[in-house]
Formats: C-alpha cells, structure tokens, sequence
C-alpha cells in the first residue's frame, strides 16, 4: 500500500531533488516573507540559513539559539510555502544525542522534510575552550548524533533527508582527505547528504564528488563559480547560505544611514512594486 502521508510525500519530493549534474538550487530564507519570496521566484524547496534567522529572532548565530524558537520559525515558514521545506538545525539544539533525536522529532511536527547537522563545536563546547576538543565534534560524537536523528525520522515513518555539514574547510580543519573520512562516517550513520561549506575551488569541488557516496551540497555566494559550472562537476545542491539575508540587511543599513545623514532616499531605488508585494506576501488575500 502506498503510503499517502502528506509529510512522507513531501519527503520523499525533497530527497529526489538531489540530482548530481541537475543540482537543487536553494536561495536560503529566514522568514516566511523570504521564504515565499524564494518560492515565487521558482524554488523547487525552501531551505532555513540558521544565521539569518537568528538574527531575525534577535540572536547571534552559532548555535545560540534555543530549539523551541526556532523551530517555531520553521513550522511558521512550512505554513506559508507549497514547496518542501528543510531546516538548518545548526548542531542539532541538544547536548547529547537523544536530544537530537528530540529535535529531529520536535522538527518533523513544525514541517520540515529535510535538516541540516553541522559538526563544528562552538563556545562552551570546545571551541576556544580547554579539554582538548578542536573546532569539530569527534567523528564517533557526530555520527552518534546523525544516528539518532535517522533513528527518530525513521520511528516516524518519515524519510527526512538528513545533510550532514561539514565544517573542515570552512574552519580550517582538514582537507579533502579529512572531509571524506568525516563523510563516510556520517553517511554509514544516516546521514543522506553531505554538505561542504567554503569548498568552491572546482578542483577541491570535483575531489568530493568523487569521493562522497552520496549528493554533494556547496555555498555560494560572491565569487564563486557559477550554477552551471558547480552542476558540471556533478554537485547535487548549491546553497546560499546567509548571503542572501546579509545582502537584505545591508540595504537596510544603507537605507536608514543615508535618511539619517544625508536626508535623500536613493539607497531605495529598485524596491519592490507595493501592490506586487502585498499581494505575493499576502497570498492574495
């Protein structure tokens, strides 16, 4: 029989997004305006940046915010949009990893059909702390916690797809040959997809395509190589991360300064028409 949970279905639409060569393309929202602006433009899924909405719930990112509130964000961005949504879930907002499990479960209610889990360790945890931990969870800690999170989706009935982030580049904590040993763990763990922040160079890009037993996810913004030159290498998704949320902040900045200083108001030529706007936004109503 087949099963007709509208949760499930979506789940499994967002999972066969993930085509090597024919990459999922996601401009990262952080509100439900941005998220039903991303799909207005045509996104195939809404995916969560963890950075811009923290900032939009007054808080700093790096795992500083609590579950509850964030997910609340998630379940509201979920209710807005068609399309599938996943959350970025930083670190899993739990010490251990039965509180994963809890978040994974506490994520499922809000919405989402696919999370993102990074490895990096921030304040209080190892990063600039004593102990010996470095700047990454240990690769049995981070597999143990993706392993919970896959035990939760699937006591569920939900096949979540699961995008294990991996920080080495990003934090300058190993190479390729680091990244790929990180990635074969988290996969035997669970994991679906893995997620290489700051590796862009096509050479590097090309060595983890090769490598990873599973669909690649790369960064984008500024500088790096376009959509179509990523897709040839055979990436599965290409995310933009903060990048979209602090080029909507600058404007702001930008804008308020120039009132404040200059009294003129050309930081906001370009805006979008009012009456497309409230009607994009207000789903017509």
């Amino acid at each position: 029989m087949t099963n007709q949970n509208p949760t499930h279905e979506a789940a499994l639409a967002f999972r066969a997004l993930h085509t090597p060569g024919r990459p999922l393309i996601v401009p990262n929202a952080w509100d439900t305006a941005s998220a039903l602006l991303v799909e207005e433009a045509g996104a195939a899924a809404v995916a969560t940046t963890s950075a811009g909405l923290a900032w939009d719930l007054g808080t700093a990112d790096g795992d500083r915010l609590d579950r509850d509130r964030a997910l609340g964000a998630v379940a509201r961005i979920a209710a807005a949009v068609r399309v599938p949504v996943s959350a970025d879930i930083e670190s899993g907002y739990a010490k251990d990893a039965a509180g994963v499990g809890d978040t994974i479960r506490a994520a499922l209610a809000a919405g989402a059909v696919g999370v993102n889990i990074e490895d990096a360790l921030y304040d209080g945890e190892g990063d600039d702390v004593g102990g010996g931990r470095g700047p990454l969870r240990p690769v049995a800690e981070q597999a143990e916690r993706i392993a919970a999170a896959r035990a939760a989706a699937d006591a569920a009935g939900v096949p979540l797809f699961i995008n294990a982030r991996i920080d080495t580049v990003l934090r300058g904590a190993g190479g390729v040959e680091e990244t790929l040993e990180r990635a074969a763990a988290f996969l035997a763990a669970g994991a679906d997809g893995i997620f290489v922040p700051g590796a862009v160079d096509p050479e590097t890009v090309k060595s983890l395509v090769a490598g990873v037993e599973g669909p690649l996810n790369v960064l984008v913004g500024p500088g790096a190589p376009s959509v179509a030159e990523l897709a040839a290498l055979g990436v599965a998704r290409i995310s933009a991360g903060s990048s979209i949320a602090q080029a909507a902040h600058a404007v702001v900045r930008r804008a308020a300064r120039e009132l404040l200083s200059a009294g003129t108001y050309d930081s906001l030529t370009g805006g979008l028409d009012y009456a497309e706007l409230n009607t994009v936004l207000g789903g017509g109503r």
